[in-house]
């Protein structure tokens, strides 16, 4: 899951950026509201946190702007401000739910979860492909009841081609769908996460080919197994 940060705070911005990546999620950051405008134009996110009050534009107006394009992505809307008018202002514009600082990060990643759920086609809450589940509440894969120990990559790789099913993914689709910007890996280091996750996989008794290669196009989960 991708998520952009649109936040003036460094520290605030640098502290939820390591809590997220944690979780397993991707996080883009942007230190204003036209940067953040304009990446959200140009990427697909599953979730923007906008900060209410911001240099360049605020809050209020990259909401509006967004939804003025028919940008349905889910917005959490931060804000210092305790206050009534905020919170409707920020609803009004477009926002889908809003959290005031301080915040208790467990409560944050919880409203994170409702809003990414509730954007989500239906979807079963633990992914599973012939013997292998992975839960994404959990963060836990297991094939045939054997628990894989996976890197945050790997993982992510992983949950990815689960909730793309039999579909192929190019290397550089899955580039866009799990790193930012200012750390774009070569295609190659794609190459050697796969890799990497084929191993593990062979390991707990799947098949080599659990992640086939098509040649050409890219990578898929095998629907012959």
């Amino acid at each position: 899951m991708k998520i952009l940060l649109i936040e003036d705070d460094s520290r605030i911005a640098y502290s939820l950026k390591e809590v997220l990546e944690d979780h397993r999620y991707v996080v883009e950051v942007a230190g204003d509201g036209q940067l953040g405008f304009e990446l959200a134009c140009m990427d697909c996110y599953d979730l923007i946190l906008l900060d209410l009050m911001l240099p360049k534009l605020d809050g209020v107006t990259v909401c509006q702007r967004l939804r003025h394009n028919q940008d349905s992505t889910p917005i959490l809307m931060l804000t210092a401000k305790d206050s009534s008018t905020d919170e409707v202002m920020g609803l009004d514009a477009g926002a889908d739910d809003y959290v005031v600082k301080p915040f208790q990060m467990k409560a944050l990643l919880a409203r994170i979860r409702a809003l990414l759920r509730r954007n989500a086609t239906i979807l079963p809450p633990v992914l599973t492909w012939e013997k292998l589940t992975l839960d994404p509440s959990k963060c836990e894969v297991y094939y045939n009841e054997q628990r894989l120990s996976l890197t945050p990559k790997e993982y992510s790789i992983l949950e990815l081609f689960l909730r793309q099913g039999d579909r192929v993914l190019s290397r550089r689709q899955i580039i866009e769908q799990l790193w930012t910007f200012e750390d774009t890996p070569g295609e190659e280091t794609v190459k050697v996460h796969l890799r990497s996750l084929r191993r593990k996989l062979k390991l707990t008794g799947a098949p080599a080919n659990f992640i086939e290669t098509v040649y050409g196009l890219g990578y898929r989960l095998n629907p012959e197994i």
